[in-house]
């Protein structure tokens, strides 16, 4: 399997198998920035517990959103 890297700083959740209390699917998470996550095919979400774990990268992929819905995400935080 190709290598995932994942920079973006919003994902969109493909799949949640072995985390349905963590993750939903269709919905757009954010991330951090984690270089050995990435190296080892993970990413950095803050997930439905408010707090950042480690997901395999192939259950996201990295989307684009227009910056009003970026600062919806950053005044939650």
């Amino acid at each position: 399997m190709a290598k995932k890297n994942i920079s973006s700083d919003f994902v969109l959740c493909l799949r949640n198998d072995g985390y349905p209390a963590s993750l939903e699917v269709r919905k757009v998470y954010r991330t951090l920035p984690d270089a050995s996550a990435a190296a080892n095919q993970f990413v950095r979400v803050i997930d439905e517990s408010g707090e950042d774990y480690l997901y395999p990268a192939d259950y996201f992929v990295s989307i684009a959103l227009p910056q009003a819905a970026v600062s919806v995400f950053v005044e939650a935080s």
